[in-house]
């Protein structure tokens, strides 16, 4: 029941958009992926949400179907919002994977179409070349660079 405790906290922190909550729920060894955002490690990830949730000033999320089994768990969870870029609305469908130990996220998996998500977010561009991996690393990267310009930033105005 721990597994699938802290998943239903991490979530029911991120629909109230508690970042400080959703920080505390990782273990300092964490590592985070999905397909925008790769190889995040536990100061990525914590620092990752703080930056969606202070930016998504119109973000909603919902989730279902919290899984357990032993200290791994999934979820699915739908974020609606305005992509930040381009101020077109999104709804993508998310499934998640973590595994959790002593009550702590250790990793965590988000899987979503990215082909799907670039369309809404940035309409015929994503059309046309959202299905290319030029585009997705180009997303990614662009991603990256905001994260680490938003936690530089935090550093230097604690």
């Amino acid at each position: 029941m721990e597994t699938k405790n802290a998943i239903t906290a991490f979530y029911n922190a991120f629909a109230r958009k508690d970042f400080k909550t959703m920080q505390a729920l990782y273990a300092d060894d964490a590592r985070f992926e999905d397909p925008v955002f790769r190889q995040l490690d536990a100061k990525e990830v914590r620092a990752m949400w703080e930056m969606l949730i202070l930016r998504g000033k119109d973000l909603s999320i919902e989730f279902v179907d919290v899984l357990e089994a032993g200290e791994k768990g999934s979820a699915v969870w739908k974020a609606t919002y305005s992509f930040s870029g381009t101020g077109r609305r999104v709804v993508n469908l998310i499934h998640a994977r973590f595994i959790i130990r002593n009550g702590k996220i250790v990793e965590h998996t988000d899987q979503f179409g990215f082909y799907q998500w670039s369309r809404q977010a940035v309409g015929l561009v994503g059309l046309l070349l959202g299905w290319t991996s030029f585009f997705h690393r180009k997303v990614a990267t662009k991603a990256k660079r905001s994260l680490v310009q938003f936690m530089a930033s935090k550093e230097n105005n604690p």
